[in-house]
């Protein structure tokens, strides 16, 4: 049996969002076996604008594993997010990783929200003021914490990377060249290609594109709900091919 999961990021739900997501929900066991969320779950990040989601999430019948987006720590709520979602039994990574037994065998997800910083050739350096200095060392912190997480999987039929921040800059095109820096950081990249996994999924670039590869040949597909335009979309870990989607 083919491993199949499906993702979606940038869902923004808010008090109004109430039933939209929850109907297609319930039809994802026809194309998938679990749910990841690639960051930006609220629209201003409120723990209340969470709880709307949570109630959406609730009691489904497969695991959901969410990472946090910039949306989400607008408001210094993180915390409480991470509560909100957890007490609806979201599995929420910050730096962390998890292993699921699904049907199909056990997948070991390392989720991580990362950062911004930029890529080969146009990408900040820790270099000058220490605001600069605070930024890109925000991003390698993050993504070390990214390559512990995928580290400490062991004995996983197949390991997937989730990350709001994008790894490559081949998932942001269509996004204007001047913000790159801003959506993702090659670090994050460097860190998948160390350890390895099957497949990177991320959000974030609302209009930048679905499909891309680390620099060592990672599949990595960017699921912001904006840009997809769809409830989720469905991965098949089995042959790296993208099944139907709702």
């Amino acid at each position: 049996m083919a491993m199949r999961i499906a993702a979606v990021g940038d869902v923004h739900f808010a008090p109004d969002s109430a039933g939209r997501l929850r109907p297609h929900l319930e039809r994802l066991p026809e194309e998938a076996e679990v749910l990841l969320l690639a960051g930006d779950l609220t629209r201003t990040g409120e723990a209340a604008e969470a709880a709307v989601l949570g109630e959406e999430l609730r009691q489904l019948p497969y695991p959901v594993v969410a990472v946090l987006g910039n949306h989400d720590w607008h408001r210094g709520q993180e915390k409480a997010i991470r509560t909100v979602l957890e007490q609806s039994d979201v599995i929420v990574l910050d730096g962390e990783s998890v292993t699921l037994d699904l049907p199909s065998g056990r997948l070991g997800v390392a989720g991580v929200k990362g950062f911004g910083g930029g890529f080969a050739g146009a990408c900040a350096t820790e270099f000058g003021e220490p605001e600069m200095k605070m930024f890109v060392g925000r991003t390698r912190r993050e993504s070390a914490r990214l390559e512990a997480a995928l580290a400490s999987l062991r004995d996983t039929d197949a390991k997937v990377a989730l990350l709001h921040y994008s790894p490559i800059q081949a998932t942001l095109m269509g996004e204007r060249l001047e913000i790159h820096a801003f959506l993702g950081s090659y670090l994050l990249g460097e860190a998948i290609d160390r350890v390895g996994c099957d497949l990177v999924v991320h959000g974030h670039a609302h209009n930048g594109s679905e499909s891309g590869e680390t620099a060592g040949g990672v599949p990595v597909h960017n699921v912001a709900m904006p840009l997809i335009r769809r409830a989720f979309r469905a991965f098949d870990l089995e042959d790296a091919l993208v099944s139907s989607a709702v």
